[in-house]
């Protein structure tokens, strides 16, 4: 395996050299990061892999989902198990979704509720959204534990400039599709507030590809955020949100045809399964300065309310395994996740370019599942708590190097003393040259699910791991950028979900650790090149490897990602008022499904100044595709959509 990441290596200089005098990195050098240390630092001092995307890149394409437009960032993957708001997973860098903390204005919005700790996309869209951050690699000691392969940041729309801004946007189309938002901000020389509010509704299609019923979804979110600073010099500000959302799904034992002996597929679908779910956020912070030192203090608060409830029609066996008849089961489970957290930080100047950060947490999770399963009735529950200590060093030499170490201990309830630690640089080797690289360590103990849920094992252990980024930028003009990274992820103990006994005897199954080295790594390529005066061109391809030791049982991780990823977006501007994006994504080499390639376009029109209206055509060659085995995907989708900014 070593010698795979030797020949990417050779292909990382091969790259850099043949790559044309006009490509790419889709953040500019002097954005600022904002999730990749304990403080925002500008993109070429950080030694971090990011990427970022705002508002008006979204806004582009016209996607009113997010995860394809996340698909075609660097090392992403989707496993989307039906249409929006089916549950969907996602990989970066080939690593589940519950190695990935999920920030929302800083609120932590992973879900304590389900198996794993980690968050759906499958409600994420672009009505609520201003700004995004994908940071790759180990970030433990700056995030906690769950940050192992990385952290997706996402802020709220808010102004840069003082003045205020409102936004009314409707669209409708395929599948019974119709969507509306409000967005207000303004910002003063004192403080800033903004607000957003949505609502999205679908008939969508069947989740289960071999359904012919299908599964609708209704979602209304809000968010509230401000700050204001005081006479005193002390500044107060707030971060909420609250969401309601409603959908139909099919569970995952009639959508994979492999374990379709458990129900009853009749003449398409026996199914009538509804989930609900309730979710609130809060962050609120205090800033101020005390002496050399300065300050913060914040209190976040999440809480998530799902609900599954349903029937299934269930085939009996005899002794033989041949069918003996049918049971109807009905079931209502109830899942509850909370987090509440409270954390201090301070900071200040240590001689000529150095920065000091320090500070200590404290987290607080629950996870309780209650209701009848069908089966019998269920009540289990688990509560952990996390406290933390942590130190941050930045020191920059000269105008050309910058270093930063972090270091984290974290004391778990469970488990006991977990330190994890980060070194990360960036060397501008010439002024439109930068050399990054970043190591650290992590670790994720299990959730209160694999601990203690139906398949549970208390005797697991928390995993442990490395991540290791080199890479190179260069800008090659104006609008033109090259970016390459290296990356390898290593895990040890890895958990996974087993089928311990005979085939079909869900006794036997639960989680269970992986005996020795799980490893991801490979290669990122991003670029973005103009094509004449009328059209730009942006690129990104990720090349994915993958160890993991023998097992007696499947192993999950294998399942979700294709070792070779690629996605183009162009957008031209084909007369004055008149813009055409088009966008397509392919991935190939997947260990267990086909290949697939999707391609998209939205036409957009300026109808008067601020006013925009838009075609998109999502999926415009008809592509029959999956991304999780039996579950379906929508075909060609039309779409308009109406904007207005004042």
């Amino acid at each position: 395996m070593m010698r795979h990441f030797s020949l990417a290596l050779a292909a990382l200089a091969g790259s850099v050299a043949a790559f044309p005098a006009a490509a790419i990195e889709l953040i500019e050098l002097d954005d600022i990061i904002i999730s990749a240390g304990q403080e925002p630092r500008a993109a070429g001092r950080t030694g971090a892999t990011v990427t970022t995307a705002s508002a008006a890149d979204v806004q582009a394409t016209g996607e009113l989902g997010l995860t394809e437009f996340l698909a075609r960032m660097p090392g992403v993957g989707i496993l989307a198990r039906g249409g929006l708001g089916g549950q969907t997973g996602f990989t970066l860098r080939g690593v589940s979704q519950n190695y990935v903390k999920v920030l929302v204005d800083g609120i932590d919005v992973s879900d304590p509720s389900g198996p794993q700790v980690a968050f759906d996309m499958g409600r994420l869209t672009s009505l609520n959204f201003g700004r995004a951050e994908l940071l790759r690699g180990s970030q433990s000691a700056v995030h906690g534990g769950q940050a192992v392969a990385g952290v997706l940041s996402f802020e709220s729309p808010t102004l840069d400039a003082p003045g205020t801004r409102q936004v009314l946007m409707a669209e409708a189309g395929s599948f019974g599709t119709a969507a509306a938002s409000y967005e207000y901000a303004h910002r003063s020389a004192t403080g800033s507030l903004a607000f957003t509010l949505s609502h999205i509704r679908t008939d969508g299609f069947s989740a289960a590809a071999a359904g012919s019923e299908a599964d609708g979804f209704a979602a209304t979110r809000a968010s509230l955020k401000g700050e204001t600073t005081l006479d005193s010099g002390v500044t107060l500000g707030f971060a909420a949100f609250a969401e309601h959302a409603k959908g139909e799904w099919d569970p995952q034992y009639y959508a994979d045809p492999t374990r379709s002996y458990d129900v009853s597929l009749g003449d398409g679908e026996s199914f009538d399964e509804v989930s609900r779910q309730a979710s609130a956020g809060l962050r609120a912070y205090a800033l101020f300065d005390a002496g050399t030192v300065e300050h913060e203090l914040s209190v976040t608060l999440y809480d998530m309310q799902r609900n599954l409830f349903g029937t299934e029609t269930y085939l009996d066996y005899d002794a033989f395994w041949n069918v003996s008849g049918s049971t109807l089961r009905t079931f209502d489970v109830a899942y509850s996740g909370r987090r509440s957290a409270l954390a201090w930080k301070g900071a200040t100047d240590v001689g000529q370019g150095g920065r000091l950060v320090f500070g200590a947490d404290l987290t607080r999770e629950s996870y309780a599942q209650t209701g009848d399963t069908g089966y019998g009735p269920v009540d289990l529950g688990a509560n952990s708590q996390v406290a933390g200590v942590f130190a941050e060093y930045a020191q920059r030499f000269g105008e050309g190097l910058d270093v930063v170490a972090s270091l984290r201990h974290d004391e778990h309830s469970r488990f006991g003393g977990q330190n994890t630690a980060r070194l990360a640089a960036s060397w501008r080797l010439a002024d439109d040259l930068i050399l990054r690289g970043a190591v650290g360590t992590g670790f994720r103990a299990p959730s209160g699910y694999e601990l203690y849920g139906p398949y549970g094992f208390a005797g697991l252990q928390p995993e442990q791991s490395r991540s290791f980024d080199l890479g190179l930028e260069k800008q090659l003009g104006a609008d033109a950028f090259l970016r390459a990274t290296l990356f390898r992820i290593e895990t040890d103990n890895l958990i996974d979900f087993s089928d311990m006994g005979t085939p079909w005897d869900y006794a036997d199954d639960r989680y269970a650790q992986v005996p020795g080295r799980t490893i991801r790594q490979g290669l990122e390529l991003e670029g973005a090149v103009p094509l004449g005066e009328r059209f730009d061109l942006t690129a990104a391809y990720t090349f994915t490897d993958a160890t993991t030791p023998p097992l007696s049982f499947g192993n999950t991780w294998s399942a979700g990602f294709g070792r070779h990823q690629l996605a183009l977006a162009v957008e031209a501007r084909l007369a004055e008022g008149l813009r055409l994006n088009m966008a397509a994504r392919m991935v190939a080499d997947r260990p267990t499904l086909p290949n697939y390639s999707v391609l998209s376009a939205t036409l957009h029109y300026d109808v008067a100044p601020g006013t925009e209206a838009y075609l998109r055509i999502e999926n415009l060659a008809d592509t029959q595709y999956q991304t999780v085995a039996g579950y379906g995907t929508g075909g060609r989708a039309f779409y308009v959509g109406l904007r207005k900014s004042f």
